[in-house]
């Protein structure tokens, strides 16, 4: 059996991981999605436990005292973090996941999971950036905010091992599902034991 990989998807707010792991989660039965918990509220249409878990920042400090996340990270005066138990059940059962999260959770993550594949996805422009932002319904100084913050995440960029451009939303989900599979057929995914030939 191959292990699991994880697949860390980051990018400015804006440039279209969330869309893109949604895309990848319909296309492949062999990915899962990592559910993250954070202290912001939800947008309109976001549910809990789908999109995200929301927790208020009391909560969300007792799971960081008692183990409970992988990674956690202040971003936008809010906190985030990813539960542990769902992604090491899933990638032991041999089931891939993915993440999107920000740049400060995806170098944690590596730090402590060497083998994750971290994938950095860019928008077209600044200017398109600033065009997606302004369509989504955060408040003016929300959305000025994450704009700022977006410039130190795209330095980040060559952090990562993969970085893919989202000038084309299937043409970017068909990329990274390339990386993904690329990826599990490494053989240092694979049981050692399958790499020795049977004896007659």
């Amino acid at each position: 059996m191959r292990k699991g990989a994880l697949l860390i998807i980051s990018a400015p707010s804006g440039a279209g991981k969330t869309t893109i792991c949604r895309k990848l989660l319909a296309r492949r039965k062999d990915l899962k999605y990592s559910v993250s918990c954070t202290t912001r509220l939800p947008r309109p249409g976001e549910k809990n436990g789908k999109h995200y878990f929301f927790l208020n920042r009391e909560e969300f400090k007792r799971r960081i005292q008692r183990g409970e996340l992988l990674e956690w990270a202040m971003v936008h005066d809010e906190y985030y973090g990813t539960p542990r138990h769902f992604i090491e059940d899933q990638t032991k059962k041999g089931l891939n996941v993915i993440m999107a999260i920000d740049v400060q959770g995806a170098m944690s993550i590596r730090r402590k999971h060497p083998a994750a594949i971290l994938v950095f996805v860019l928008p077209p422009s600044m200017d398109e950036l600033k065009a997606r932002l302004a369509g989504r319904r955060d408040a003016t100084e929300v959305v000025a905010k994450r704009l700022a913050n977006s410039r130190g995440e795209l330095a980040a960029a060559k952090d990562y091992d993969y970085v893919v451009v989202n000038d084309a939303l299937e043409k970017a989900v068909d990329q990274i599902s390339c990386i993904l599979t690329a990826e599990t057929l490494k053989t240092s995914r694979l049981d050692p034991s399958h790499l020795t030939p049977a004896l007659a």
